[in-house]
């Protein structure tokens, strides 16, 4: 992650701990979760997880019984992770990893990417993961969908606001967006240009999954996600259509796997 000032203070706000444990958060936790139950290998595997903030999805993979690792540029961040059970956490960059080759099998990249707006920081993050991971190991990582800023202000009612307005247009059109809100700059994916990075990594071939497809825009969201039997219907429709090409930038997130040939 590229640890600019304003991205600093804006994590060290605190505000990353509680994004996914509630509220419409819960469905790209609980689809990240279920993606990476079904693609990664059995346990016990040994997983870095990059730009993990303050361990929300180490602490469930630790639960299921991997060696986690975390690394954040946010010292807040480390504090927070290393307080969990079965989890090391450090403070890292992703296009600098602190670990040998092929030592891990898994390295997860749920973040970094977000925040390196160079596309040539964003193919070294790739390459840095494939080194570090053993041959026959996987790489995974999120990306922000390019127009989820327009659908999240619709969404949310701050679209109204011109200068939010014109930030999400920027994001649509060229894949930056410099948040009025936030007040740090991020990178939002085109679908058809996360392959392409991957490929320069040493990465041919890929697949996609949405997290959120469309139900992240949902009036009624939350209340599907707090009915168990409502959120397994939800799930199912989800993996249904996960990975149709024409609903990709639908979706909030979208996960990239790859795996390492050699």
């Amino acid at each position: 992650m590229a640890t600019t000032r304003e991205l600093l203070a804006y994590y060290e706000q605190d505000r990353e701990h509680g994004r996914l444990r509630a509220g419409r958060g819960r469905l790209e936790f609980w689809r990240t979760q279920d993606v990476l139950r079904r693609v990664l290998p059995p346990a016990p595997a040994r997983v870095l997880d990059v730009g993990g903030g303050t361990g929300v999805h180490a602490e469930w993979l630790a639960a299921d019984g991997h060696d986690v690792e975390l690394l954040d540029p946010v010292p807040l961040h480390v504090r927070r992770a290393r307080e969990l059970a079965g989890v090391t956490a450090r403070q890292g960059d992703a296009r600098r990893l602190p670990v040998p080759d092929e030592s891990v099998d898994v390295v997860l990249l749920l973040g970094p990417l977000y925040h390196l707006t160079e596309r040539a920081d964003r193919v070294k993050a790739l390459a840095e993961a494939r080194r570090a991971v053993r041959p026959g190991g996987l790489v995974v990582a999120a990306t922000i969908s390019r127009y989820s800023a327009v659908h999240d202000g619709v969404y949310q009612g701050f679209y109204a606001d011109a200068d939010f307005r014109a930030a999400a247009s920027d994001a649509a059109a060229g894949g930056v967006m410099r948040s009025p809100r936030s007040g740090f700059t991020a990178y939002f994916h085109d679908p058809a240009h996360i392959p392409p990075e991957f490929a320069d990594a040493g990465f041919p071939e890929v697949r996609h999954f949405g997290l959120q497809g469309a139900f992240w825009l949902y009036g009624d969201v939350d209340d599907w996600l707090d009915d168990p039997a409502r959120r397994a219907l939800m799930m199912d429709a989800l993996r249904s259509m996960e990975s149709v090409p024409s609903l990709l930038g639908v979706s909030g997130h979208i996960l990239t796997v790859a795996r390492r040939d050699r």
